[in-house]
């Protein structure tokens, strides 16, 4: 009775995962669209999350987070919470460049970086069907990355980079659940503080004095520059950004708390169908038939694997 109660909460939790991170993709992509700064919308993204949690857990009951020793933090937090900063830029820059379906398409990819990076750094190797089943997925990708009408090499390379780091961060956050019982809240609360260290500066050099202008003297966003006749709207889209990307990765670390790293990738794959479909009916994104081949491929990919850990006798928890 119990592993059957688990997996519908893990089903549940991925139905609030995959409705917010639609939402999330789709207002940042209207962002973006308006106020084309990727990182600035990584810095509000990262501090809506530390602002919104210690209010949010404090009322909920989370515990906090243990007492690591400094080495601790210099040798599995900081270089955690760099890759978190990284990832965040990437998926921001991924869906500025190309479209969101395409973007998410291409990062559907996380399940084979994830497999590869556990054999590379763990010596953990996946059954040969499961080998199968994300071979197929990347099949998909690959024929949906051929099709795509509007490629664009920053935006592909923004899409892989931000696959890679992914899996790498999801690998080494479930190490430190495991090894240190931090509830899994506190520490995407503390990898996102940490991240604001080098967001910041980065921000600075790279959009700190565009963004001033564009508010001060107006720019490249309508007439009174983007803070002016259309500021209210950027704010709000901006606003609303950060509170749905806190949310969502606040199911996304519920999720993977829950399940094996390579589990949660596949389950991230099955979300990012989600968000796919969400933006061709919300945005209406032209794509063409094998474009489409592709995503439902890339699909399959995540149905196969699926079924392979299902012949091994270990229940995936996804609700796909």
């Amino acid at each position: 009775m119990r592993p059957r109660r688990e997996t519908l909460i893990v089903g549940a939790l991925c139905v609030a995962w995959y409705t917010l991170s639609s939402a999330s993709n789709v207002v940042g992509k209207l962002v973006l669209t308006e106020f084309p700064f990727p990182v600035t919308v990584t810095l509000v993204q990262l501090l809506s999350t530390v602002v919104y949690s210690a209010p949010a857990f404090a009322v909920a009951g989370v515990r906090r987070a243990p007492s690591f020793p400094l080495r601790f933090y210099w040798r599995v937090l900081v270089p955690l919470a760099f890759a978190k900063f990284l990832t965040t830029m990437f998926s921001q820059v991924s869906i500025w460049k190309v479209p969101i379906s395409y973007a998410h398409t291409v990062k559907a990819t996380t399940p084979l970086w994830t497999a590869g990076l556990a054999y590379a750094l763990f010596g953990e190797r996946a059954p040969r069907n499961v080998q199968a089943a994300l071979l197929l997925l990347a099949a998909g990708v690959a024929l949906a990355s051929a099709t795509e009408l509007h490629f664009d090499a920053l935006g592909l390379g923004a899409a892989l980079a931000a696959a890679a780091l992914l899996s790498l961060q999801h690998l080494y956050s479930k190490r430190v659940m495991r090894d240190t019982a931090v509830h899994h809240l506190r520490l995407l609360q503390m990898l996102s503080g940490i991240a604001l260290v080098p967001v910041v500066p980065v921000w600075a050099l790279s959009e700190g004095a565009a963004v001033w202008r564009a508010g001060v003297a107006g720019g490249a966003w309508g007439a009174g520059g983007a803070w002016g006749a259309g500021g209210a709207r950027t704010g709000a889209l901006l606003a609303a950004d950060g509170a749905l990307a806190w949310l969502q990765a606040v199911a996304a670390f519920s999720v993977l708390s829950r399940v094996t790293p390579l589990a949660y990738a596949v389950a991230s794959a099955a979300k990012r169908a989600a968000v796919v479909l969400a933006s061709l009916l919300l945005l209406r994104n032209p794509a063409p038939p094998l474009n489409l081949l592709g995503m439902a491929l890339a699909l399959l990919g995540v149905l196969a694997y699926n079924r392979a850990k299902l012949r091994a006798a270990a229940p995936p928890l996804l609700p796909v």
